[in-house]
């Protein structure tokens, strides 16, 4: 009965309804479109996106901060003007939890997956008026790698996470409880698990010869300088970190990364200077002389690769992995109408009025010539979602006006909508969406050379 009612209401208005503004820009990133400079690359229309683990799923259910957290997160409204008006987030370089290693943006990158925080577009005021771009890393397992920043410049997280929100992309001052939040996310995010790795970091299982032989070059001292070993400054037993600052030829005192997932956070140094393990190696057995055969170096990177890896690091795309994030952050909005918390509440209606904006460019609209098929479906589907945004308006509309029990009625028929109807409407759309491989690809092939053709006309 809901779906045939929302065909009706899609026939109705003739397949339109209200505007949506203020999602993230559709891939490829266009500088007339956008305030990034043209060619601007975030990796939108990736189909496979980094597997997030949290800790707290495992011990029975994440928390309300944990979810708060997720969502500011998640949302430009905590960041300055130009990020807002950009779509941009904490979650657009660290993709669930994880790096960005395509993201790239002229002028600010030297490279895929750097970025320089102290450049001029997000915050001039920031601006030291020297492209000195740091490499986009990981969250996994954060709350084991203090210090915080490149340059290990900051104990704390909670100081860290604010200076990127104040300093780095120019933000209002955010409230202690949403910064607070931010840090019980990041705490959250797990290690991906490895089967290779036993107590105190040493490898167990099968191990092949090589990397039982590159464990124990990691080991051993350095020839010139015994005081020295990868395992000094890579701790095993301590996540492969030994929260100290060292200069390692790289130009400058970093911090020490850890090992864990590495294999799946190239770029690599400080600045995303190198492209694999091979160069890493290299590059220390020139610089501190350590003497590797040919042989050496490929039992180092196969022990850095064993350690290195992790259950399950991708997963696909699709709308129930959308539908599951957009159902943790409606927790908070219940809570938040529930305790008549307006700010909460405007934040939590905008990120996620974003996000199922973002959800229904995934269904393209009858338009959409790369697209056959599906057509009804594809309706079904944007109208539903649109449905939902609109209800999220009336609720932020009620709570502004201090009319918190309707605030409340329409958040019940909001729930209603997005457990029952919605899930069933994507799915039966899914084969015509963005998640279906074959239609991704055709889409964006065609929007490529839309742009290729007005690059190519001016």
């Amino acid at each position: 009965m809901m779906i045939r009612r929302l065909w009706i209401a899609a026939l109705a208005l003739g397949f339109l309804l209200v505007p949506f503004h203020g999602g993230v820009a559709a891939f490829p990133v266009d500088g007339d479109q956008t305030t990034f400079p043209p060619k601007s690359e975030l990796n939108e229309d990736a189909l496979d996106k980094p597997r997030e683990v949290f800790r707290s799923e495992v011990a029975g259910g994440k928390s309300y901060m944990v979810n708060l957290g997720n969502l500011a997160f998640s949302s430009p409204g905590i960041l300055g003007g130009v990020a807002r008006q950009a779509g941009v987030s904490c979650g657009s370089c660290h993709v669930n939890g994880a790096g960005n290693a395509k993201f790239f943006m002229p002028k600010m990158s030297t490279r895929p997956g750097n970025f320089d925080t102290t450049g001029p577009l997000f915050n001039p005021k920031a601006d030291n008026f020297i492209l000195d771009a740091v490499r986009i890393p990981s969250l996994r397992g954060a709350r084991y790698l203090a210090p915080y920043g490149h340059d290990g410049r900051m104990p704390s997280l909670h100081d860290f996470v604010r200076n990127v929100i104040v300093n780095e992309f120019a933000g209002p001052e955010p409230s202690p409880v949403i910064v607070d939040a931010i840090v019980a996310y990041i705490h959250d995010i797990d290690f991906l698990p490895n089967p290779s790795l036993g107590p105190g970091g040493r490898l167990v299982g099968q191990i092949n010869d090589s990397e039982r032989r590159g464990e124990a070059l990691f080991m051993k001292p350095f020839p010139h300088d015994p005081g020295l070993s990868c395992a000094g400054c890579h701790v095993p037993s301590a996540a492969f970190v030994d929260h100290q600052q060292h200069d390692v030829g790289s130009g400058g005192l970093f911090k020490t990364p850890t090992l864990r997932n590495a294999d799946f956070n190239a770029p690599y140094f400080h600045d995303g200077r190198f492209d694999s393990y091979d160069q890493v190696v290299a590059h220390f057995d020139h610089v501190f002389d350590l003497g590797l055969s040919a042989q050496d170096r490929r039992d180092l990177v196969a022990y850095l690769t064993a350690v290195g890896d992790g259950v399950q690091p991708y997963e696909h795309d699709g709308a129930g992995a959308t539908l599951k994030e957009i159902n943790d952050f409606t927790t908070v909005l219940g809570a938040a109408i529930s305790a008549n918390d307006k700010d909460i509440i405007a934040l939590a209606v905008d990120t996620i009025g974003s996000e199922l904006r973002e959800l229904t460019e995934r269904y393209p609209d009858r338009k959409n010539t790369s697209v056959s098929g599906g057509q009804q479906q594809r309706v079904l589907a944007r109208v539903g979602l649109k449905e939902l945004v609109l209800m999220l308006r009336r609720i932020d509309m009620a709570a502004a006006e201090n009319r918190f029990s309707d605030a409340a009625a329409e958040y019940k028929n909001y729930r209603n909508l997005v457990t029952a109807a919605v899930p069933a409407l994507l799915a039966s759309a899914e084969p015509w969406s963005l998640f279906n491989p074959a239609v991704h690809d055709a889409h964006y092939a065609a929007l490529r050379q839309v742009l290729q053709t007005k690059h190519t006309a001016h």
